[in-house]
C-alpha cells in the first residue's frame, strides 16, 4: 500500500504526516480519510482547483492527467510543472511526497 508524505502546512498539517492508502485511490480521497481536511469546494469532480497539490515524489506513479484536469490547473495558485488536483490524481503502487500550497482559489472561504 503506498504512503503519501504530507509536508507541513500551517492550517491542515502543521507537523506533516504520512497516511497509507490502497492503490486507485486519489489523493484528496486519502487525505480526507485520514483527518487532513484539505480544501475540496467542488465535491472532487474537479470543477474547481481548491484541492492543487505540488508533488514533490512520485510524480510518475500517479496517473495519467486528462484534458479536464489540465485546464482546470491552469487557473491553480502557484501553479508548478508537478501539479495536480488531488481529486483527479490516483494513487499507483509507488509513495508520494505533495505539499498543499499555501493559497487556494477559494471564494467561499475567502468571504468574497
Amino acid at each position: 500500500m503506498p504512503i503519501i508524505k504530507i509536508l507541513p502546512h500551517a492550517e491542515y498539517c502543521p507537523e506533516g504526516a504520512e497516511v497509507k492508502a490502497p492503490a486507485g485511490t486519489s489523493i484528496c480521497e486519502a487525505l480526507l480519510d485520514n483527518g487532513i481536511e484539505i480544501e475540496h469546494a467542488c465535491d472532487q469532480v474537479c470543477a474547481c482547483t481548491t484541492c492543487h497539490v505540488i508533488v514533490r515524489e512520485g510524480f510518475a506513479s500517479l496517473s495519467e492527467m486528462e484534458e479536464g484536469e489540465e485546464d482546470m490547473l491552469d487557473r491553480a495558485w502557484g501553479l508548478e510543472p508537478n501539479s495536480r488536483l488531488s481529486c483527479q490524481a490516483i494513487l499507483g503502487q509507488k509513495d508520494v511526497s505533495v505539499e498543499i500550497p499555501k493559497y487556494s482559489i477559494n471564494h467561499a472561504k475567502e468571504k468574497h
